[in-house]
């Protein structure tokens, strides 16, 4: 099986928020295994409808969600099990120190070395010295850092990123993006990655879906829709993407 993921004319639709609620109008794409993805578009333009789609957080209005060749309505926790989240919007219990946040979510993962996993990957992202200290105490950024380790913990096959690195400064960023790359050429890890970062898009992506209104306008690799747009970088082709 290449596809990690296989989405059917997904659709969904928030009928209580009037003319505009159509989130995301019947798109579809596949992604295939051990490739970084990037889905972009404005906000409002249905990346993250989308992913809290294929995690099963919300229902989709219509459409098919295939993750690891099975139906995710279906079979919700055994692709579950397999896959892990990080954004910078979701927090943790702010009254746990931030070794009780990470060992809480490695017993529900079911890992094995808990300890061995949580000190590697903590002092991996340079989060060691956190450990000890309440969540509640953490900076932004800190927290993104966190969130990161927590989705590495179950050693995921998928990995759904949404703006991991909007609220790190230019040296964690960097930092990130160097490691999140190293493990994912280590263990062929397939991730679907949101950002405002085109930069970053071009660095790290293999292809991009660019999703505008609930739909999609574009879909190739960085230099491909840079050249057929005839701009000089990703970050012009998103203004006029965005613009038009």
């Amino acid at each position: 099986m290449r596809q990690i993921i296989e989405v059917k004319n997904l659709r969904k639709e928030f009928p209580a928020k009037g003319k505009d609620a159509i989130a995301v109008d019947g798109i579809s794409f596949g992604i295939e295994r051990g490739s970084i993805t990037g889905l972009l578009g404005p906000n409002g333009a249905g990346k993250t409808t989308t992913i809290q789609m294929m995690l099963d957080i919300i229902t989709p209005t219509s459409g098919e969600i295939r993750i690891f060749g099975k139906n995710m309505r279906k079979n919700r926790e055994e692709i579950l099990g397999k896959v892990n989240f990080s954004s910078p919007y979701v927090s943790m219990p702010y009254n746990l120190t931030v070794w009780e946040n990470l060992a809480t979510f490695a017993r529900l993962y079911g890992v094995s070395d808990l300890r061995g996993k949580i000190s590697g990957l903590a002092r991996q992202f340079e989060i060691e010295d956190l450990l000890p200290k309440k969540t509640s105490a953490l900076s932004t950024g800190q927290m993104t850092r966190l969130s990161m380790v927590k989705s590495l913990l179950n050693d995921p096959k998928l990995l759904l990123l949404d703006e991991p690195t909007s609220s790190l400064d230019p040296d964690i960023a960097d930092k990130t993006r160097k490691l999140l790359k190293k493990i994912q050429k280590e263990r062929g890890i397939t991730i679907l990655y949101t950002s405002h970062n085109m930069a970053e898009i071009e660095e790290l992506c293999d292809r991009i879906i660019f999703l505008q209104k609930g739909r999609i306008v574009d879909d190739g690799t960085p230099k491909q829709i840079i050249e057929k747009y005839g701009r000089k970088d990703l970050n012009e082709v998103f203004l006029h993407i965005a613009r038009s």
